[in-house]
């Protein structure tokens, strides 16, 4: 790896504390958060302001925005986004640390399809494949999604009288009780389901949210009933989650907080 230069990282420190607050910042606010001498600052902040990467506020004389250039490239690396290719990249890192099975899907009428796969490299694992369709109640990555759906839009698509096709003894098939499940699931912010698109599988999920906030895809670990128990669900529930959120901030996710 080559030398990281000064002058660019504080520029990029710069840039990044309009992230938090109000979204406005003064040269006197910036040496102050950054420990900066004031000329450095200045300089900074003149040459960020000549290329549009910051703006003085109207009516606010020494005070800075954001300007059209982070717009710009922001924009351009949303165009360039690819779920599938982004989804497949964390699904790797997330198999590579639990050495189980971990899926990304997204929602489609009542089904889900996978989009992304990476296989446990145990003997005993989860036959499936990128592409598959399967009723979105019967899975983890499913109820995930289907629990952030608005009430309107989930009774549009599940009205009170559907028939919830069974894959196992354990799928949900009765209206009332999913929206139970969705209610917990809403709760909680991680699905899980046991034995109810597989017999000998049980699996966790947690949602993916765009640049929007919008829940778009949900990404699961799926293990073996053999390999499975509540300290393994702890563990992989916040690994899931890890994973929902490092693909969620890829597609342009700020979390709060």
């Amino acid at each position: 790896m080559g030398r990281l230069v000064p002058a660019v990282t504080r520029a990029l420190d710069i840039l990044e504390l309009f992230l938090d607050g109000d979204g406005t910042l003064s040269a006197p606010d910036i040496v102050r958060k950054l420990q900066l001498p004031r000329t450095t600052v200045h300089e900074l902040v003149t040459t960020l302001a000549a290329r549009s990467y910051i703006v003085q506020v109207p009516g606010q004389p020494g005070r800075y925005r954001l300007g059209v250039r982070p717009y710009q490239l922001g924009s351009r690396y949303a165009e360039q986004l690819d779920l599938a290719a982004e989804g497949q990249q964390v699904a790797r890192s997330v198999a590579e640390t639990c050495d189980e099975t971990v899926h990304v899907a997204i929602l489609e009428g009542t089904d889900v399809i996978y989009i992304a796969k990476v296989d446990s490299t145990h003997a005993v694992r989860m036959v499936s494949a990128a592409g598959r369709r399967l009723p979105a109640h019967c899975t983890s990555v499913g109820k995930m999604l289907l629990a952030s759906l608005p009430d309107v839009e989930l009774t549009s698509r599940i009205p009170d009288d559907a028939d919830l096709v069974a894959m196992t003894p354990n799928s949900i098939t009765e209206p009332a009780a999913l929206r139970e499940a969705l209610a917990e699931i809403r709760r909680r912010g991680i699905a899980v389901e046991s034995r109810e698109s597989n017999p000998d599988v049980s699996c966790v999920a947690a949602p993916v949210r765009d640049r929007t906030g919008q829940v778009v895809a949900a990404i699961s670990i799926s293990v073996p009933m053999i390999r499975w128990s509540d300290e393994r669900r702890a563990e992989l529930e916040q690994l899931a989650a890890k994973g929902a959120a490092e693909l969620s901030e890829r597609l342009g996710h700020r979390s709060v907080g």
